[in-house]
């Protein structure tokens, strides 16, 4: 799993499992979307039907401490949404 470095389980991703047959991931900067579809297809056993990607910049971030005003910024990281062919599924919680 050199490429993908994560999967997304949020509310917003939920939802888009359930009505759509999308599954999100974190990948890596550099991966492209043929790398993403071989790697799901191997890892998963599924059959990936689309690759859609987007890069998040890291945001600037600043909170109020006992010793003054602490900055920082959070990670950037690129965001895949892959859609799957009909009847095909991951279920992410199998191996807990």
């Amino acid at each position: 799993m050199a490429i993908i470095i994560k999967p997304l389980v949020t509310e917003k991703m939920t939802d888009l499992t359930d009505k759509l047959n999308r599954f999100g991931f974190v990948v890596r900067f550099d991966a492209n979307k043929i790398e993403i579809k071989r790697e799901i297809e191997a890892f998963y056993k599924v059959t990936v039907v689309d690759v859609n990607t987007m890069r998040y910049a890291g945001k600037l971030k600043s909170r109020n401490t006992k010793t003054g005003v602490t900055k920082g910024r959070t990670a950037a990281f690129k965001k895949a949404i892959v859609t799957l062919k009909d009847g095909d599924t991951i279920d992410f919680y199998s191996n807990i």
